[in-house]
């Protein structure tokens, strides 16, 4: 139970279905001062509150777990760690990966609870063939891409009352009617380690600034930084560019290479991207019958699905969508699907550009 009103919905549902339900708030810092700043961050001192008070308002057990070494480990020294590699990481799949349903269900099973429910906004479907994660009903708030790192075991002891809603909206008028005092409670967004939403300076303080060099695709310097960590593939705002393109169009990130600390910038159109590939990558349930398959791929939470043809290789995953990618950036995850079901993962590591290098 994060303290939200979606947790706070699953919960009263699962109560209702009948099972057996304990409320579980997940301690993520060790900061015991930490306080909640409007619809920024989560997992605070005021949120563990709410969530105590829902758990009080349906009739059940409620525990705070510590789970901040864990959180640490896997999720905030993990994401130092990528933008150190010149990557772009998800602290969001990170955490329902290595801690969600991972840490939190390891114990869950280990006390003799069969499952972990959550707020998440996607459906589970029973098949012959076994469990599948789908989409939710409610495609704006549908979570199934941040859920997408979720193996076949895993998912055999998930719970997603929420899936088939049709929207937020009524979940809010459900919390209302059940007297949850979380109906109203804003969502929290921007990444909960960094409450503030100053991420450029948060990682500054963590991997250090070095003034290093801005180059065009071509090699030629065109610029400075402060530190390639404050800059992501796509970004165009914050280049201090002394030499202007030759067409006099806005140029922007393309690639940033921390072993040299630089940064590479060039056209919009250059942002194309006609492969990408990994191999980090898992199934969620079964795994894909052939070595070569056609999905849709998501590559952010809210993106649009992109038909593409998919390719398992030596232990390589690539994707080539029918039209290019715009602006994708090592370090993200790939989501694929086969309508709404969600086949699998994998971690971006290498990029191609639709658009090629001119002299």
């Amino acid at each position: 139970m994060s303290g939200g009103v979606d947790s706070a919905v699953a919960a009263a549902r699962a109560v209702e279905a009948g099972h057996d339900v304990v409320g579980v708030h997940l301690a993520l810092s060790r900061a015991g001062g930490t306080l909640r700043a409007g619809s920024r961050g989560c997992c605070t001192i005021e949120d563990a509150m709410d969530a105590r008070r829902a758990a009080d308002k349906l009739g059940m057990p409620f525990y705070v777990w510590d789970f901040s070494e864990r959180f640490r480990d896997d999720v905030i020294d993990d994401f130092v760690s990528e933008y150190r590699a010149g990557r772009t990481p998800n602290p969001c799949m990170r955490c329902n990966e290595k801690i969600k349903f991972a840490a939190l269900l390891e114990r869950a099973l280990e006390l003799g609870f069969d499952a972990v429910c959550t707020g998440h906004y996607a459906t589970l479907v029973d098949t012959p063939e076994g469990r599948e994660l789908h989409r939710a009903s409610d495609n704006a708030k549908d979570q199934s891409y941040v859920l997408g790192v979720l193996t076949a075991e895993q998912l055999a002891h998930t719970y997603f009352p929420l899936g088939s809603t049709p929207s937020k909206a009524l979940v809010r008028a459900e919390a209302e009617a059940r007297g949850l005092s979380v109906a109203q409670k804003p969502d929290s967004h921007d990444i909960c380690f960094i409450p503030d939403g100053d991420t450029r300076g948060w990682l500054a303080d963590k991997v250090g600034a070095e003034r290093g060099e801005i180059l065009d695709r071509t090699g030629a310097v065109v610029g400075t930084h402060e530190g390639a960590h404050a800059f992501t593939v796509g970004q165009r705002r914050g280049l201090q560019l002394g030499v202007p393109a030759a067409d006099g169009k806005p140029r922007f990130v393309l690639e940033v290479r921390p072993v040299t600390n630089s940064v590479v910038v060039g056209p919009k159109e250059a942002l194309a991207c006609s492969e990408i590939a990994g191999e980090r990558f898992t199934w969620a349930g079964r795994a894909p019958s052939a070595s070569s398959f056609s999905c849709d791929v998501q590559i952010r939470a809210h993106a649009d699905p992109v038909p593409a043809a998919a390719e398992l290789v030596d232990g390589v995953l690539t994707v080539r969508p029918e039209e290019p990618f715009d602006g994708v950036a090592p370090g993200q995850t790939a989501v694929l699907y086969d309508g709404t079901r969600v086949i699998g993962q994998f971690t971006i590591d290498r990029t191609v550009s639709a658009v090629p290098v001119e002299a």
